[in-house]
Formats: C-alpha cells, sequence, structure tokens
C-alpha cells in the first residue's frame, strides 16, 4: 500500500445521504459522501456534496474544509454569516451550533478528527 492517497472519486461508490428530519429548515437537500481515507485516531478525508436547502449543524468533531463548487452560507447560532463559494476554506471546532443553508449545489473536500 502506498504511503499517500488520491481524491480519486472514481475508487469509491458515494454515500447518499440527508439532513435528520428534526435538524431540516427548508428544502429537500440530498448528501453525497465519498469518505476516501478513514486513519487511526479517528480521521477522516474525502468529497461531501449537497444539493439545496438548510438545516442545523452541531459539531462533536473538528473539520478542516475547501469549498471547490456552489455557494453556501454556515452561520453560527447567535454569530456571523460566513459565506462560501469555490476557493473558501472553514475549520469548525467542537461545540459548533448553527446552520448550514446550500444556495447552489456545494461540493468540498474535507479533512475530519473525530
Amino acid at each position: 500500500m502506498a504511503s499517500w492517497g488520491t481524491f480519486d472519486l472514481s475508487a469509491v461508490e458515494a454515500e447518499i445521504g440527508a439532513p435528520a428530519p428534526e435538524r431540516l429548515i427548508s428544502g429537500a437537500p440530498i448528501f453525497r459522501t465519498w469518505n476516501l481515507e478513514e486513519a487511526e485516531g479517528g480521521i477522516y478525508a474525502g468529497v461531501w456534496e449537497a444539493t439545496p436547502g438548510k438545516w442545523r449543524i452541531a459539531y462533536d468533531e473538528w473539520e478542516y474544509f475547501h469549498i471547490l463548487e456552489g455557494y453556501s452560507v454556515v452561520t453560527e447560532e447567535g454569530g456571523d454569516a460566513v459565506h462560501l463559494r469555490p476557493g473558501d476554506r472553514l475549520i469548525l471546532r467542537p461545540g459548533f451550533n448553527g446552520t448550514w443553508e446550500v444556495i447552489e449545489t456545494t461540493r468540498k473536500d474535507y479533512v475530519i478528527r473525530v
């Protein structure tokens, strides 16, 4: 096994999902997740995509992501909105609570540590 990995989406089948019904605020978003790496210590890397909609998010994990396509707005409870477009990067830390709104279908690559 190589000591490196690529983000080749053709190498893995996407998992299909959606926000939990109790978290959904508007729309009918569908998620596609290509989890490309699982490493010791609860580290994951891959690509995630969502269609338009808005839902509540609550983070127990740490996540870094980079927006590849689309337009989304992440808003922390009681805080400012962060408008995310291609090229934008963000870190969400454990304890983050707020909303994620996909305005235009959004795709990001991510690294998560649980």
